[in-house]
């Protein structure tokens, strides 16, 4: 590990692969879950769903259920009517709440009543034994369904399921002349978020502070949700951020369960926690993808792309959630990827249907339009004789266009997108060639390659309100430096598995000059840490929540050194910091320690004039604009012909996320988010019946599926402070198109029908036989 401390130009800690301090306590069992929170006299909630699609509810049956002796309280609609949540809005005539528990069900899963009881196994029971009357209405499943004209409409006032309809770009990409045109729908299936920890909150209120500990992304954004939904101002709201089992993005807001848990505690003035049960998950916490691309590229003779158009018709569920069409929305904005086009344009519809709401996951709305280009430029080189990787290098944006606005808006500030490209097809060549002698054994075989550009560090505060976003963007942090010079690190943002406790306190390491072990890092609790509008999502809390701790503690080292220059009776651009020690630059024995100075700060001994006692700083970055990172993906394949199996035989990244702190958490951050695409690509789903019933099944990939997986790292700093950028949805944006291309690469006979995921045996299968 390097030696130099930051004061002197060098790094000490970033860029060293420093373990995960958060691992040593989650491996002990020593993790703060939510479901392992003790509360004395907590009384349990059960959350009754609905089974029934679509319907009014016209009233309920509760005798059996009160009961039981056990049971304090059960929430009905008529107790919840004033008690909503937000949804983004889709327009002036939208809504931009719906209500907790509502008198009309659209999903199988909507609460409908919450029971509460002495014991978790009273609450089930009496959960069991609550009836509610539902006078069903016409199921509506699929875009294709709800955009029928025959088709019930879920909310009336609007005259249509059609929640948006807008175009993006230049619409007169879809009609661009040109010498060839690939034409084609693609689709990536709704799956779900499906984090090792459930959701579970435990509310407590003793009269004057609702105290709220549940697992959350975005802790105080989940407090100013509670407060507005229950009447109550922020100030009374707490949300502890426990250490959170995964979020993925569905654990950034508040759900109907939480708002109503708190209502319960509110309403019986003691603790109530509840639990998701296993059932409920893929019933009731939000999905995602499910949109259908109709996609048209067109190239002229030489294979240089002209245009490229995208028809994206998306489901939205049963309501917007709170981030509505942003995911569709962000498809049409990051169309283009790392390449040239003349012509780029898109039109953006969202419906309604009785499923359960989809919202945010890992990518938002990049995987969708990867898939869909990268399909569409492997089928043009198949087309076109052209080699895939060829066709990708001649049209892609070289380094000296950079800076460069897309027509679509975004503005990509540093990369080598063909640089990447080609390193990752050095790495692949040797790697297949090297393997082939020894694979015969009836499958067929095929490498495929994606690329992409990724939207990051979500930030810059009049951006989103000018997205309509209802939120701000910047991350604030207090670095404090203790008087025995341990340092403390205060942000809102919050760990889910991303290591953040060890790369901020590597940052502030470095920038302090002390060792890694004396600095703590404080996440997430509402009532200690500063305002967080977002907290962790997006792929921003080290860009972000990184530059705001960088200006804090250069700021608090820029104290030190003003304090260490005055007791040394130097300038400060003679002072270095290092070890512990402020040191004069060549002058052996002039030097004061860290702990001498902080101790004397906090004392108010021996400080220069107009010195303030005390070592606190605290500092806010409103980043300045998006920042996008980039990467290439391949995938080998083996595909079994007779049965449509599909063996992934080696995956390679070339992935550039600036300045890497840690780049073994770097490594992970990618690894994991390749194998949740691989889940994409090949087994994940959620399936409904015609009548709203959701499958009960649902496949992950295993550690078997998870094939060994390359990683090189580019390194183009970012202009944030610290030059990092955001990795950890990278891996899932590139790798279901990867697999994609490397199956069609297999199968060249049906490569055009290589459109929908997930590719399983059976729709592999089905296209083999069925090809004409």
């Amino acid at each position: 590990m390097p030696t130099e401390n930051m004061s002197t130009g060098k790094r000490r800690y970033v860029g060293a692969p420093a373990p995960r301090r958060e691992d040593a306590r989650l491996i002990a069992g020593r993790g703060r879950f939510v479901g392992g929170t003790r509360v004395a006299d907590a009384a349990h909630a059960v959350v009754v769903r609905s089974t029934v699609a679509h319907g009014r509810i016209v009233g309920y049956d509760l005798d059996d259920a009160r009961a039981l002796d056990a049971v304090l309280d059960i929430i009905t609609v008529e107790h919840a009517r004033t008690v909503e949540l937000p949804c983004s809005g889709l327009g002036p005539d939208r809504p931009t709440h719906y209500r907790a528990l509502d008198d009309t069900v659209r999903y199988v899963g909507q609460p409908v009543a919450v029971v509460v009881a002495e014991t978790a196994a009273a609450a089930n029971d009496a959960g069991a034994l609550v009836g509610v009357n539902i006078e069903p209405l016409r199921p509506v499943v699929g875009v294709e369904a709800a955009m029928d004209t025959d088709a019930p409409l879920l909310y009336p006032d609007w005259g249509t399921n059609v929640g948006i309809d807008f175009p993006l770009g230049d619409a007169d990409a879809a009609t661009a002349d040109a010498e060839h045109v690939v034409d084609l729908t693609f689709r990536l299936a709704r799956v779900a978020p499906r984090p090792i920890e459930p959701r579970g909150v435990v509310a407590d209120y003793d009269g004057q502070t609702l105290t709220v500990r549940t697992a959350s992304q975005a802790p105080h954004a989940v407090r100013d949700q509670l407060a507005a939904a229950l009447g109550l101002a922020v100030s009374a709201v707490r949300v502890v951020g426990c250490d959170v089992g995964g979020g993925f993005g569905a654990k950034e807001h508040a759900y109907p369960d939480d708002v109503l848990v708190c209502l319960a505690a509110l309403r019986l003035r003691r603790p109530v926690r509840w639990d998701e049960a296993p059932g409920d998950h893929l019933a009731a916490t939000l999905h995602a993808r499910d949109a259908a691309h109709h996609g048209r590229l067109t190239l002229d003779r030489d294979g240089r792309f002209v245009a490229l158009y995208c028809d994206i018709i998306g489901d939205l569920g049963a309501h917007p959630s709170n981030v509505g069409a942003g995911p569709l929305a962000v498809s049409a904005m990051m169309a283009t990827g790392p390449y040239r086009f003349d012509a780029v344009g898109a039109r953006v519809r969202a419906v309604v249907t009785t499923t359960a709401p989809t919202g945010s996951y890992r990518g938002y709305g990049q995987p969708e339009i990867t898939w869909t280009r990268e399909r569409l430029i492997d089928e043009a080189a198949r087309r076109l004789g052209i080699d895939p990787v060829d066709l990708r290098l001649r049209n892609m944006l070289d380094p000296h266009d950079l800076p460069y606005r897309t027509a679509m808006g975004p503005e990509y500030d540093t990369g080598d997108y063909a640089t990447g490209l080609r390193t990752l097809r050095d790495q692949v060549t040797s790697q297949v060639t090297s393997q082939s002698d020894s694979r015969v054994d009836g499958r067929r075989r095929g490498t495929g390659y994606a690329c992409h550009v990724e939207m990051t560090g979500m930030g810059p505060s009049m951006a989103m309100k000018a997205e309509g976003l209802g939120t701000g963007g910047f991350e604030k942090a207090v670095v404090r430096m203790e008087p025995d010079a341990s340092v403390i690190v205060h942000t809102g943002l919050a760990g889910m598995g991303q290591g953040l406790e060890t790369t901020l306190a590597q940052l502030a390491a470095d920038e302090l000059g002390v060792p890694l072990d004396q600095v703590r890092v404080v996440l997430g609790d509402t009532a200690s840490t500063p305002y967080s509008p977002i907290g962790s999502i997006a792929s921003r809390s080290l860009p972000v929540g990184g530059g705001a701790l960088i200006h804090a503690a250069t700021a608090l080292r820029d104290k030190l050194l003003t304090i260490a220059a005055h007791r040394l009776e130097v300038a400060t651009a003679d002072l270095e910091i290092t070890d512990g020690v402020v040191r004069v630059h060549g002058v052996p024995g002039a030097e004061v320690s860290l702990a001498d100075l902080a101790a004397a700060a906090w004392r108010g001994w021996d400080l220069p004039e107009g010195t303030t006692p005390g070592l606190e700083e605290q500092a806010t970055y409103d980043p300045p604009a998006y920042l996008y990172s980039s990467a290439a993906h391949a995938a080998a394949v083996a595909v079994d012909p007779d049965t449509g199996d599909v063996e992934i035989e080696g995956y390679w990244v070339v992935n550039d996320a600036g300045v890497l702190v840690n780049p073994a958490i770097v490594e992970g951050q990618i690894r994991g988010a390749v194998v949740q695409g691989i889940g994409m690509a090949l087994y994940e789903q959620v399936v409904y019946t015609p009548e709203g019933q959701p499958a009960a099944g649902y496949d992950l990939p295993t550690a078997r599926e998870a094939p060994d997986i390359t990683i090189v790292h580019q390194r183009t700093p970012s202009l944030t402070p610290g030059g990092t950028k955001g990795v950890g949805e990278s891996g899932t944006i590139s790798s279901p198109a990867a697999i994609g291309n490397a199956v069609a690469a297999a199968l060249p006979e049906i490569a055009d029908r290589i459109t929908a995921t997930p590719l399983t045996p059976h729709a592999l299968h089905r296209a083999l036989t069925q090809r004409n």
